[in-house]
């Protein structure tokens, strides 16, 4: 009687009575889009992270500690987002970190995760979501708990910016360019709007009335003819890929000569596959260095990971490997925590400034470097600029037409400035 006290005082019966249940896990929850509006990429970054913590588990989880992530398919709706975080946070044990995904949700929380301390690591990048202690002059608020990977919105606009700045010049073009902004009126697509034109017009270069379009695919002839009759050069797509490729099919057929750039969600494999020839010299972010395959030493982890639903290693997109990165970066901010006084959010939070230039462990060559500080959330001022070619028909299965028809190749490296007038928008 007095051992089985001692058990219960101690909380040992619930570890005893369930072999490593309560004791032996750390629990998170995921926030994916695999059925809504922005599914066509949500999808791949989704898998990309739910089979990365999958495998982690299969391969000893966090310090010999499984990971019980609570993957929630919210369908890119901000409601269900707010109601699955509400459920999250009141269950016990309580959640110690989340992997989440759309910039309105992403907004509609930080509140909420900055109040109840859990780090927030988001497929949305925001630059709004990069000022810890609203140090920036034009910061609206702190957003000590949100992460995310990858070169914000705002930072990937302005380094093509700079690349069309240097590409108008390499064509001997005359006069200013013409930059235009692109997409739905949406937090997602609005995100580096402002940051974009203002690094347009400290370029040189006149800034023409954004034009809108919807997140959803539609007949964007209208928008297109706009764009012609505007004589914009440079045109930035803030949308996800599959109304961006509606774009630039709809623009292809009005005879539109113009570069576009788009933004990271905005272009993969798979849309320029969509595409087709209409999908040929875009410009786009990159948030790793190498795409599915690359003779590097990390993708031999991302295959594994991936053989996890396709033993026979089918060709994955860039966003499922990105998908990866950010899981395996979660992954070793919780293995910090749990060694340095456990897996608390403001712990895991602190776990996140522990490294500099930061590669996660067996995804070298594969994910680009980071870096948090405790004052600045922006994890990198190195934008990868890649460039689409696609030189002819794109009826040929995706793996058949990747490095023949489809490539996808780096157009440059563009080091921005650290500036503090520029954190957190």
């Amino acid at each position: 009687m007095r051992v089985q006290q001692l058990l219960t005082a101690t909380g040992l019966v619930l570890a005893l009575a369930v072999p490593g249940v309560a004791a032996a896990q750390i629990k998170i929850g995921h926030l994916a889009d695999y059925t809504g509006g922005t599914s066509d990429i949500g999808k791949p970054f989704g898998e990309g992270v739910a089979e990365a913590f999958a495998h982690i588990n299969a391969n000893g989880g966090v310090n010999g500690k499984k990971v019980d992530i609570d993957t929630v398919d919210y369908g890119y709706q901000v409601p269900r987002a707010l109601a699955t975080y509400k459920k999250w946070t009141g269950e016990s044990p309580k959640i110690s970190a989340i992997m989440g995904w759309g910039t309105a949700d992403t907004e509609a929380l930080v509140n909420f995760v900055t109040q109840d301390e859990i780090p927030y690591l988001s497929g949305s990048y925001a630059g709004q979501l990069t000022d810890p202690m609203k140090k920036g002059p034009r910061t609206e608020k702190a957003t000590p708990y949100n992460f995310f990977y990858g070169p914000s919105y705002s930072d990937a606009a302005r380094a093509m910016v700079q690349w069309a700045a240097t590409d108008w010049k390499a064509k001997g073009k005359a006069g200013a360019p013409k930059y235009v902004h692109m997409g739905a009126n949406h937090p997602y697509p609005n995100a580096p709007k402002a940051a974009g034109e203002e690094a347009a017009k400290a370029a040189g270069f006149d800034v023409l009335p954004a034009i809108q379009f919807p997140l959803a695919p539609g007949d964007f002839t209208a928008q297109c003819l706009t764009l012609k009759q505007s004589g914009a050069n440079y045109a930035y797509l803030g949308n996800t890929a599959a109304s961006n490729v509606a774009v630039m099919k709809a623009c292809q057929t009005a005879g539109l000569d113009i570069q576009f750039l788009g933004n990271v969600w905005g272009v993969d494999e798979n849309a320029l596959k969509a595409a087709g020839i209409a999908g040929n010299n875009v410009v786009y972010p990159m948030r790793t260095d190498v795409l599915w395959g690359a003779d590097v030493p990390g993708m031999k982890l991302v295959r594994d990971i991936a053989k996890r639903s396709d033993a026979a290693g089918g060709y994955r997109s860039l966003h499922y490997v990105a998908g990866i990165c950010a899981s395996y970066y979660m992954k070793e901010a919780l293995e910090w925590a749990d060694k340095n006084g456990g897996v608390s959010g403001p712990n895991v939070k602190k776990a996140f400034y522990q490294k500099k230039d930061w590669v996660p462990a067996g995804l070298e060559g594969v994910c680009r470097p980071v870096t948090w500080t405790e004052d600045d959330h922006r994890p990198t001022l190195d934008v990868a600029l890649f460039k689409t070619t696609v030189s002819g028909n794109t009826d040929a299965a995706l793996p058949d037409l990747i490095g023949k028809v489809i490539k996808l190749e780096k157009a440059a490296d563009v080091k921005l400035e650290r500036k503090l007038d520029l954190l957190g928008w």
